[in-house]
């Protein structure tokens, strides 16, 4: 078990620090998950996965982790945090359906999606509609504490009377001023004291479909509200880590940690970590811009943007070639070129079953260097493109034994399959068994190729150069390259 030294970026402070859990051996781990009223897209992916390896690293280091990524299935609105109306009671309305009915059809498809990408579920997934009792609490504490005030059946979050004793906007860099000129003339801001006060509790109209009583009114939490209660819920008062988009860093973090201060008198979070956007041509994905690409367009190529179908772990491995807090734009030339990034790493990792000890090694300590190095840069803030380069190393090593050019002992070559498993297979999630290109898309050809291959040796082994030669070319025409080995056999793939 190695040593408590990962560094993870506190973007409150501007600064690396060494994290150091609360509790020795245990880490608090608080993810926002899912808004489940649409189809998950790239976008969505991004932020399981990234969360979702640094869950595996913590775990791997020894920590006993406790991952909470909530569920939103009420309160968020259409055309502001605090106004409109309930995504999810839109759609059941227009679609004649229950509430918890549209919930549960898109939860099903985001489950079946993250399984696909081989996200593991959290500890706890809690729903922001089962936790509305504890969220009507949270509020009167709030109110107590004298930071929120009733308004016609709502309450709000006094943000100025907040600012005065604390720092409002201290994780965004935002200010009061800004707030003034920035916040929208909308429906029913006549009934804040101050337009960059938000919504802890909505009276709902007589239309609204989700609707729970209240000391208040009958009506539903406000966004923001959600978060705070459930986080404090499953890990206390004080925690670890709370992870999520760039995005929701301005509004929805920062109100969370003035309602934790509010209700609690400290802030609750240890850590911030916000993953950056994927953008299509420098745009965010919307469906208004007709860039929007769900998941299961990708896995499928039926969308007008894309080449070609991507597999699930193409879609992975294109994620974790960028650090989590660097912006990715995706095009069908950067999908290819992780497609075929990641076969080339699994060939290599294939060809370890058929490499053959020596006695001596001339590797050793180029291969603890490569091990070092990806511990090394997975503490640096979970730099997940430098592990990739580091296992590239680890290939070439693999090809200059395999090509005869240096020698491994059965240490060595047992040291470089837990370089793999650990980082490629562990850590960062990729399944060895599924290729980036699928192996539904090889498996049509495996039997041809293999009988062709066949083919090919036996006119080698006859010295017909002519027929040798001529698979082989045809063969790479159409998309297949072919690798003679030492031993007389060979290896092949998709370009």
């Amino acid at each position: 078990m190695r040593s408590n030294n990962l560094v993870i970026y506190n973007s409150l402070h501007r600064q690396k620090e060494l994290f150091r859990p609360l509790h020795e051996g245990h880490a608090g781990m608080y993810v926002c998950g899912p808004t489940v009223y649409g189809d998950g897209h790239l976008g969505h992916a991004r932020p399981a996965i990234t969360f979702d390896v640094l869950f595996r690293y913590l775990t791997h280091l020894g920590y006993k982790v406790r991952y909470v990524r909530n569920i939103t299935d009420v309160g968020h609105l259409e055309h502001d945090a605090d106004e409109g109306e309930d995504k999810i009671a839109k759609k059941a309305r227009l679609e004649q359906l229950e509430p918890m009915e549209v919930v549960q059809m898109y939860l099903n498809r985001y489950h079946a999606a993250m399984k696909r990408l081989n996200v593991l579920p959290p500890s706890i997934e809690p729903h922001a509609s089962g936790h509305i009792i504890e969220q009507i609490e949270y509020i009167k504490r709030i109110i107590e504490a004298g930071y929120a005030y009733e308004s016609n059946g709502s309450v709000y979050f006094d943000v100025p009377r907040y600012n005065a004793d604390h720092n409002y906007g201290k994780l965004s860099g935002r200010n009061i001023d800004e707030l003034l000129t920035e916040t929208r003339a909308l429906d029913g801001q006549q009934e804040k004291r101050h337009p960059a006060d938000f919504a802890l509790w909505k009276k709902a109209s007589p239309e609204h479909i989700m609707r729970w009583p209240s000391p208040w009114s009958d009506g539903f939490p406000g966004w923001h509200l959600e978060c705070s209660t459930m986080s404090e819920k499953y890990l206390g008062q004080q925690f670890d880590i709370h992870g999520g988009g760039m995005d929701l860093k301005f509004p929805h973090h920062e109100c969370e940690i003035a309602q934790t201060v509010a209700a609690n008198g400290n802030e609750s979070v240890r850590y911030w970590m916000h993953n950056n956007m994927i953008t299509i041509n420098g745009q965010k994905m919307g469906k208004s811009l007709g860039n929007f690409i769900t998941l299961d367009e990708f896995f499928t190529g039926s969308h007008k943007l894309l080449d070609q179908a991507y597999s699930p772990m193409t879609i992975r491995f294109f994620i974790l070639m960028a650090h989590y807090r660097s912006t990715v734009d995706f095009s069908n030339d950067a999908l290819r070129d992780a497609e075929k990034a990641y076969d080339r790493m699994l060939q290599g990792w294939r060809r370890l079953e058929s490499l053959k000890p020596s006695e001596t090694s001339s590797v050793d300590a180029e291969i603890e260097a490569v091990e070092q190095a990806c511990y090394e840069a997975m503490d640096d803030d979970l730099n997940t493109p430098i592990v990739i380069s580091h296992l590239f190393e680890a290939v070439s090593i693999i090809n200059r034994v395999n090509d005869g050019h240096a020698t491994a002992t059965q240490a060595d070559i047992d040291r470089l399959r837990r370089i793999f498993s650990t980082f490629l297979f562990d850590i960062m999630g990729m399944r060895p068994e599924e290729s980036a290109a699928g192996e539904e898309t090889l498996k049509p050809y495996r039997d041809a190729v293999d009988l062709l291959l066949q083919i090919r040796a036996e006119a080698k082994g006859k010295k017909d150069w002519a027929t040798s030669d001529l698979i082989r070319d045809r063969l790479a025409s159409i998309g297949f390259a072919v690798k003679d080995t030492r031993d007389g056999g060979f290896e092949w793939n998709l370009k």
